[in-house]
């Protein structure tokens, strides 16, 4: 069982910057595929970024590729996402997902269904 908790959410002015925090535990981030994603209200959620387990390789969403990066640090067990020049439609709940299933080499999962284990969530609100 893997266990993620987020922190980092908070109220942003537009143009502004937020670094999210994901710590995991039951399994190493060095074995885990990390996700993060979003949602709206009245809207789905939605990719916003992933890392791999063994490269670090990463992926972001289209609308959010050159401001938002990925990382993670090993020895802390936390996945990071650092916001920056945020948008108004970057207000959303910011969820961390982990997928235990490194046997697709770098492949970079980004469906929600290819995740097995999510956070409780963290608000992210960007005012204009």
């Amino acid at each position: 069982q893997v266990q993620l908790i987020e922190s980092g959410g908070g109220l942003v002015q537009a143009g502004g910057s937020l670094r999210l925090s994901c710590v995991t535990s039951g399994r190493t981030v060095s074995n885990l595929n990390c996700g993060w994603f979003r949602q709206a209200p009245g809207k789905g959620r939605e990719f916003v970024a992933a890392i791999t387990w063994r490269l670090g390789r990463t992926e972001y969403a289209d609308s959010v590729k050159g401001r938002f990066t990925i990382s993670r640090d090993i020895a802390k067990n936390t996945v990071y996402l650092q916001m920056n020049s945020l948008k108004p439609g970057d207000t959303a709940v910011y969820f961390c997902a982990a997928d235990r299933d490194i046997t697709n080499g770098d492949y970079v999962p980004h469906y929600a269904t290819e995740f097995d284990s999510w956070g409780q969530g963290t608000q992210v609100t960007v005012s204009s």
